[in-house]
């Protein structure tokens, strides 16, 4: 696993470089750039898994660097470095798939810790992605799983677990709704929703909102994450909506599952 950290003040990046024992965070190589241009050489090259990139730049931003990473469909991992708490900073951070932020100046260990958070997700997404494959090229040779009318025969349980799953996993995505489930498994809205509830009791649109609100007290309660950027990664871009809906469904605010968790630790 290989990293390349970004930094416009040469003296951090190359004593982060020598200073830190990356080897120990699940890391082979590290490269250092000085700036976005470098940078994109450094990833062109093709050897780069993950970013530790600083967001505030000369003519370059971090984000902007991010962003072409995404659009030119690298597959690299970015953790975020900056001095400033900026609700706006986390949010496009957040829609560029960057999950990492970390605020300056950091301890040399939060650091690492966090790349080797980065560096094992990887690792389990690549074997998946394998599997993934794998499945894929069954199904395509698979004459009976490959047949609408299979599809349409489907267990009404099997098919609730099989949606189940494919919401608990797109949590963070802002259009998760029932037409896109409706959407991904070839099934009027209408319909899906009536199966879903006759197994559930309850709709596929309170499923979503139940496991979002669950994800995110989880989120809350680590103490890791702020309210807003807790709000986005369970798909709420707008914050009065995600206040609106986490008070309704707990009937508290964000913030006081937050400092009832803080209260907790300190008594511990």
């Amino acid at each position: 696993m290989n990293l390349l950290i970004v930094n416009d003040e040469e003296l951090t990046a190359d004593t982060m470089k020598e200073d830190i024992c990356w080897k120990d965070y699940g890391i082979d190589e590290v490269f250092v750039a000085y700036n976005a241009v470098s940078a994109r050489t450094c990833i062109n090259s093709g050897n780069i898994d993950i970013l530790l990139c600083d967001i505030e730049m000369p003519r370059e931003s971090g984000l902007a660097l991010l962003k072409w990473v995404r659009e030119n469909n690298k597959l690299i991992e970015c953790i975020f470095l900056t001095c400033h708490a900026s609700f706006e900073y986390a949010r496009q951070a957040i829609s560029l798939g960057c999950r990492e932020y970390l605020l300056m100046p950091a301890r040399y260990e939060d650091i690492g810790a966090a790349v080797k958070k980065v560096a094992d997700r990887l690792e389990a997404a690549r074997s998946e992605s394998i599997l993934h494959e794998y499945g894929e090229a069954a199904l395509q040779n698979s004459a009976d799983v490959s047949d609408w009318k299979s599809i349409q025969k489907k267990d009404p349980g099997e098919l609730t677990r099989e949606i189940k799953q494919y919401i608990k996993k797109s949590l963070g995505e802002e259009s998760l709704s029932v037409a896109s489930v409706a959407e991904q498994f070839h099934f009027h809205p209408v319909y899906i929703n009536r199966v879903f509830r006759s197994q559930t009791g309850k709709s596929i649109s309170q499923f979503i909102i139940d496991e979002r609100m669950r994800l995110a007290e989880k989120l809350l309660k680590s103490g890791n994450y702020s309210v807003n950027s807790v709000a986005l990664m369970v798909g709420y871009h707008n914050y009065l909506s995600f206040f609106s809906a986490f008070k309704k469904h707990f009937g508290c605010t964000p913030s006081a599952i937050g400092q009832k968790n803080e209260k907790t630790r300190i008594l511990q």
